[in-house]
């Protein structure tokens, strides 16, 4: 028998197995004492809505484990590559994803033969932490002002207008090909490096209609920079209440789409360690200050258990699957 054996022996006998089993778990958890800061991996760049989400809600995370949350920005192939960071990482609860759906749901599916792992299996969400709707919006010159007349527009010259996103295979595409399919649209894809390229192309005229984040648009859609034509949810964002939801016009009425943002770790993470974060990181989204915060930043707090955010994850995954297909969406 080891040294230490022998010093845990008592402890072992105390408790019985399961417990001790426990107790071990417990204590390898992030919390007071533990010796590394816990690295929150951002998979896209800084200044982007999903790094300004990380930032805003890490600090929190981290007064509350009394353990520092460093935010890592690893960018690149659609945040597949800090995907597979994360995946590879060890599953000691000090290295999570800050992911949004492009790498966890989109990329396997456009890109079957470059990104050969499956998030589903080879991740373990943690909990969602913020929901953004997108908004579908128009260069200022644009010569209407509803969504039914711009629908009427793009259907009186087929395959004439363009939209813009951040890259073909995105979150923000399978939105936009969702749109199109709902009403029967032919518009062309215009793929960007980034949302705020996209932004700034539409404000300047160079494209017609854009898939963003409310987050992203929202102070350009109130200096008039840019048309709104609806937000992609059920019903109107808080921080945009003139902007109706697209699913008002009735071509869209099924329309409903909301962005996640959410922590997720390594598969064989330990439950104990997942179950301590998603407790710290709820109560972080249920303090006042928090839900300010993300509103107006654009976001509004997400409210699920780990095993509701998996139910969550393997349903979008499923809808987004026959969007891409019907889209005929491929990357490889």
């Amino acid at each position: 028998m080891s040294s230490l054996d022998v010093l845990l022996a008592p402890l072992r006998c105390a408790l019985g197995p399961g417990l001790f089993a426990l107790a071990l778990a417990v204590g390898a958890q992030p919390g007071p004492g533990a010796s590394d800061p816990i690295v929150a991996v951002v998979p896209f760049s800084a200044g982007g809505s999903v790094d300004v989400a990380a930032r805003l809600l890490m600090p929190r995370l981290s007064e509350r484990l009394k353990q520092p949350v460093v935010v890592e920005n690893t960018v690149g192939a659609s945040g597949t590559i800090a995907t597979q960071r994360v995946i590879r990482a060890r599953p000691d609860g000090h290295t999570l994803l800050f992911a949004v759906a492009s790498p966890i749901n989109v990329a396997p599916l456009v890109s079957p033969n470059t990104y050969r792992y499956d998030a589903l299996k080879e991740l373990v969400p943690v909990v969602p932490v913020a929901a953004s709707a997108f908004v579908l919006v128009g260069r200022p010159t644009l010569a209407v002002g509803t969504t039914s007349e711009l629908l009427r527009l793009v259907r009186s010259q087929p395959g004439k207008l363009n939209f813009g996103t951040d890259g073909v295979g995105t979150g923000l595409h399978v939105t936009a090909e969702m749109i199109k399919q709902e009403a029967g649209l032919d518009m062309v894809h215009v793929p960007y490096k980034s949302g705020p390229q996209v932004l700034t192309e539409l404000a300047g005229g160079q494209i017609d209609l854009a898939v963003l984040p409310v987050s992203l648009v929202q102070g350009f859609v109130r200096d008039g920079k840019v048309k709104a034509f609806g937000v992609t949810s059920r019903t109107r964002w808080p921080g945009l209440p003139d902007v109706p939801s697209l699913s008002e016009t009735p071509e869209l009425k099924r329309l409903d789409v909301e962005a996640w943002h959410g922590l997720l770790v390594p598969a064989k993470t330990d439950p104990a360690i997942v179950e301590r974060l998603a407790r710290e990181m709820t109560a972080v989204l249920a303090e006042p200050e928090t839900v300010r915060k993300l509103a107006d930043a654009g976001f509004k707090p997400m409210q699920m258990t780990p095993a509701q955010f998996a139910a969550h994850l393997a349903s979008e995954r499923s809808d987004m699957a026959r969007t891409i297909a019907a889209a005929a969406i491929k990357v490889d």
